[in-house]
């Protein structure tokens, strides 16, 4: 009959391990095998068996934390599995113990379940799920990706895909919940890696990747940082440039909606009533007054879990009120997160009165700290900085216009939705919430064309690019035209040197001409389906020009800069 020996160290978790123990024992009388099963608790060791024995058995089990030391058990070549795992799938356990698997891991074929999110949710977020998808198909892997896109998440990981996993691969420029992934290895990363190298990020992964502290609890504010990495303070703006953006998207579409039934002015008491005025108060007065608190909540629920969100929301509000707008926003959230993790850290409490921290203790206190810094210190001061920038953009005219354009133009090309692109990206979308909406159309009209840019150049000069390439041209015009500038990412990324410097060139004229003419934008995304909404753009001719302008001018630089391929 075949032998199977194993150990579960259950640490803590009494109750998990004598449930593993029971399950593994019903698993292998099913398969016609007998087990002898070790349990270790925090309340001493259930069934011990002599160890001299095991070298006579068929197979060797240890069912313990990813990271724990198994030199202890004097084990041979034992396979090793988390108690989640052999919960999740008992028989598989016991029978991979006796493939003669070792130290291996719990099978040849690893298992990955991933998540992958960018700010904006669209193009990175689906790309990064792609190279990983990929990599995991060169690795010989099984891979199941969440997609926390703009709409929510897509194909979400089921609790019996993350207990079989053997990592968690989180691939995201924004901050993630992983209060589901307690006990499990995670690895987080970026979303660029996993674009560029899949199957080397999850090898990476599975090498690296540290066990998840905490529970699924309410705060997992400690948990959130026990990963391979704390993220840091660029993540945690762009988690709340993520969840701010549908407030400003939802906004200026109902705003220039109004506009385009009502005029110019659809906001005058004397239209109250009617159907252009509704949507004004909608869009002004519920859309954008919600805009800096989003902003300021969700960074400091990026921070600090969702004991964060309370005081950030809060201390957002006040700095609207205070006119502090978006700078005073980022203050209080960074307030507020960092000031409710620090609390969430260093207040004890008994395991009986835990439950009142996340409900009661830290948001309050979280909400009393940030007001009254944002009340007596830092309202004031971020107000007078908000007030002369916003002066300084309005009263921009010639020379400091055409810089502006320039630079922002040039951020957006520059790493196609990497953090510079996404920096200029945040600065002008959190001006909307002041009414200044000219730095928003250049940094949209950068992104815009290098997309467009290399797609014409594939058309212009089809003798430089391959098949593959002609080819993707013109789902790159597709992506330009809506404002989706990671549709120009293959084509630099086979040609770094040359590509994106005449890219960057186009996106920095195109910026620079609508700055200068004075082009605004009320609506942060849609490209060019936005355009023909009444007053979302002013100067609707001279920024298409701007576009056309700064296309061209890419794509001639893209002509001359790269050398005709070999004939075939």
């Amino acid at each position: 009959m075949t032998r199977i020996w194993a150990v579960v160290d259950a640490g803590d978790a009494d109750v998990a391990g004598v449930l593993a123990s029971e399950a593994l024992r019903k698993a292998a009388r099913s398969s016609g095998w007998d087990i002898a099963v070790e349990v270790r608790t925090s309340q001493g060791v259930l069934h011990p068996f002599d160890r001299a024995a095991v070298a006579e058995g068929d197979g060797v089990l240890l069912v313990a934390p990813a990271d724990a030391d198994d030199s202890r058990f004097d084990l041979q070549a034992p396979r090793r599995l988390t108690l989640d795992a052999v919960l999740a799938d008992p028989l598989a356990a016991v029978s991979g113990a006796t493939a003669g698997e070792g130290s291996a891991g719990p099978s040849p074929v690893k298992r990955i379940v991933a998540i992958t999110s960018c700010p904006t949710g669209i193009a990175h977020t689906f790309m990064a799920a792609e190279g990983l998808q990929e990599g995991a198909r060169q690795l010989g892997y099984e891979i199941h990706v969440e997609t926390q896109g703009s709409v929510g998440a897509r194909t979400p990981l089921t609790p019996e895909e993350i207990a079989a996993a053997d990592v968690v691969l989180i691939a995201a420029d924004r901050e993630v919940d992983r209060g589901r992934f307690a006990g499990k290895r995670v690895f987080v990363s970026g979303t660029k890696p996993a674009i560029t190298g899949g199957a080397k990020l999850i090898e990476r992964a599975l090498a690296e990747a540290k066990v998840q502290g905490g529970g699924a609890s309410p705060n997992a504010a400690a948990a959130a940082g026990s990963g391979p990495e704390r993220a840091g303070a660029y993540k945690h703006l762009m988690t709340g440039v993520s969840f701010m953006l549908p407030f400003v998207v939802a906004g200026g579409l109902l705003i220039a909606l109004a506009f385009a039934l009502g005029g110019i002015h659809a906001n005058d008491d004397a239209h109250a009533g009617t159907l252009a005025h509704a949507l004004f108060e909608i869009g002004a007065k519920g859309g954008f007054a919600l805009i800096v608190p989003a902003l300021a909540g969700y960074i400091a629920f990026s921070i600090a879990d969702r004991p964060g969100i309370a005081p950030g929301m809060i201390g957002g509000m006040l700095a609207a009120n205070l006119g502090a707008g978006f700078l005073g926003g980022i203050a209080a959230g960074f307030i507020a997160g960092f000031g409710v993790d620090w609390l969430n850290r260093h207040i004890p409490l008994p395991r009986t009165l835990q439950g009142l921290k996340p409900m009661l203790i830290l948001p309050l206190l979280g909400t009393l700290l940030t007001g009254l810094l944002m009340v007596y210190a830092v309202g004031a001061p971020a107000a007078a900085l908000l007030s002369w920038l916003t002066e300084w953009l309005r009263g921009m005219q010639g020379a400091s216009a055409l810089l502006l354009g320039l630079v922002l133009g040039a951020m957006s090309a520059f790493d196609m939705g990497g953090p510079v692109n996404k920096a200029g990206y945040a600065f002008s979308t959190g001006l909307i919430a002041s009414q200044v909406y000219t730095p928003m159309a250049a940094t949209m009209i950068g992104g815009m064309t290098p997309p467009l840019a290399v797609a014409l150049a594939t058309r212009l000069f089809a003798s430089r690019f391959t098949a593959d390439e002609r080819e993707a041209g013109g789902a790159a015009a597709v992506l330009g035209l809506a404002f989706i500038t990671e549709g120009a990412i293959p084509f630099a990324a086979r040609d770094p040197l040359r590509v994106i410097p005449c890219l960057m060139v186009g996106s920095a004229i195109a910026g620079a001409i609508s700055t200068t003419v004075g082009v605004e934008l009320k609506v942060p995304h849609g490209g060019i389906f936005v355009l023909p909404i009444p007053g979302a753009v002013t100067h609707l001719l001279a920024y298409v020009a701007a576009l056309v302008a700064g296309t061209v001018v890419s794509a001639l630089l893209l002509g001359m800069v790269k050398r005709p391929l070999p004939a075939a």
